[in-house]
């Protein structure tokens, strides 16, 4: 087949590098935009915080000389500084510290994590060097929760392949004995019915509660966990008291025991609304948080190099590299300042179209008056793409008179009621919680019981959908929530 050389014409559609640069900061949220601000700035020296003074740049001389401004000796840099150059970094390094001076070190604090503190609690138990090599290969493989998962044969083939040290099981089930009775109570466990032993062997004072509540967890843990009390109280032959008392007394106690350390590490997360909507006489305002909406400005220096440069560029080789670098770096705080500002635009253009289209709830607060709305009716009334809305409903937060709220909050799917009516599933949840709420404990409403209930109210709901709402409120089911 002979090679052929001819000319065609081809449209495609390709994202230039803007508009994949405001793509990413739509989805960006508050706290990470002051971030990503900081570090361009810090990247691009054409950049700048500040308002932009225009009328200063129109109130210039205009036979301004660019040379005299790039020699200015009021310059707070060089273009130099920017350029690659070949002088070895060890000629500009420059110590004017002397050997008398103290040296001064801010010391960073470090949280230890739960194996390191139990690793810590070895140290004060008198075990010999195979013990103590057992006992923190067993802290080694406990998982989060504080629990050992693997089989203690398992463990004796570590030891035997990594560190070539033969042991038997009950050597491991001797020295597991000893982790057990390390901080937290219940760490070591192998299972919930072993943790929750090991908590309440602790606690064992002769109290007759707590004996009861030991016998359910050894003779009746089955029964407990599906919560057939009635079994229960029939083969320990005690009262209702007595079981509820004892049964209180297990709950009481702490089911993942390596949990409780990581959670009182765990550092909390300051939300920091992005927008503001406040009523004032039945009437919605709305406004977006001030960091949302940045000064940057374009650095006068630059302009002003970029104007001696390109006079030289005709003649001088250097003066042309510099002249392409500064004009790089310009285009790029340009670019920037658009994005920010066309972030700005979408944001508000988006959340306003959110405010109107669920009024009656940022007036009342009511959640029974949200309407049922996707991304694409969004979508529709602002002309953007699906896409878009959802970058800016990501990660986003607004505070309203009623609390502060992730924007996907307001969305929601339509459900049709007897009468032909659109509402939110928001709703059907809102009255199954309510539901459940006010519910007898002793015997709490099943879904078949919830479907009747709503399909009173005029919500045509079959079971499993019941269902799929109830998991979608973390609330379990009818058997799990009955109480004494």
């Amino acid at each position: 087949m002979a090679l052929k050389q001819y000319l065609a014409q081809k449209l495609e559609q390709r994202l230039s590098p803007q508009q994949i640069q405001l793509m990413k900061l739509l989805q960006v949220p508050t706290m990470e935009l002051d971030q990503r601000i900081k570090q361009e700035i810090e990247e691009n020296p054409a950049l700048e915080e500040g308002a932009d003074k225009e009328e200063e740049y129109e109130n210039e001389n205009d036979d301004y000389d660019a040379d005299d401004s790039v020699n200015d000796d009021d310059h707070d840099f060089d273009i130099s500084d920017y350029m690659d150059d070949d002088t070895p970094d060890y000629k500009t390094q420059v110590n004017n510290h002397s050997k008398d001076d103290e040296e001064r070190v801010i010391p960073l604090s470090g949280e230890q994590s739960f194996q390191e503190k139990l690793t810590e609690q070895l140290h004060l138990l008198d075990l010999d060097d195979t013990q103590f090599l057992i006992a923190d290969t067993i802290i080694g493989n406990l998982d989060e929760s504080g629990y050992l998962n693997r089989e203690v044969e398992a463990i004796v083939d570590d030891l035997a392949f990594s560190a070539n040290v033969i042991v038997t099981e009950s050597q491991v089930e001797e020295v597991l004995s000893l982790v057990q009775e390390l901080d937290p109570a219940g760490v070591g466990a192998r299972d919930l019915r072993e943790c929750l032993l090991l908590q309440l062997e602790r606690k064992q004072d002769g109290d007759i509660t707590k004996f009861t509540a030991k016998k359910i967890l050894q003779d009746h843990f089955e029964e407990f966990t599906k919560k057939h009390y009635d079994k229960i109280q029939k083969k320990l032959e005690i009262e209702d008291e007595d079981l509820k008392e004892a049964i209180a007394e297990i709950i009481r106690l702490n089911p993942k025991p390596g949990g409780s350390m990581k959670e009182s590490a765990k550092s909390m997360q300051q939300i920091i609304p992005d927008f503001v909507i406040q009523e004032f006489e039945g009437r919605l305002e709305l406004s977006i948080n001030g960091r949302n909406a940045p000064e940057l400005k374009i650095s006068r220096e630059y302009e002003r190099m970029l104007r001696g440069y390109s006079e030289g560029a005709k003649t001088s080789k250097s003066d042309k590299e510099a002249l392409t670098f500064v004009k790089q770096k310009l285009d790029g705080a340009k670019w920037f300042i658009d994005a920010i500002r066309q972030r700005q635009n979408t944001l508000l253009l988006t959340m306003d179209a959110i405010m109107n289209y669920q009024k009656e709830y940022f007036l009342t607060g009511d959640e029974t008056m949200l309407r049922p709305m996707i991304l694409k009716d969004i979508a529709d009334i602002v002309n953007l793409d699906i896409s878009t809305i959802s970058r800016v409903a990501n990660s986003k937060y607004v505070q309203t008179s009623y609390g502060i709220f992730p924007l996907k909050y307001f969305f929601s799917e339509s459900l049709s009621t007897d009468s032909g009516e659109e509402v939110s599933t928001r709703e059907v949840k809102k009255i199954l919680s309510e539901a459940i709420e006010g519910e007898q404990k002793k015997k709490p409403l099943t879904d078949d019981r919830l479907a009747l209930l709503l399909k009173e109210k005029g919500y045509n709901i079959a079971r499993r959908t019941v269902a799929k709402y109830r998991e979608q409120l973390n609330i379990p089911v009818a058997r799990l929530r009955k109480e004494l």
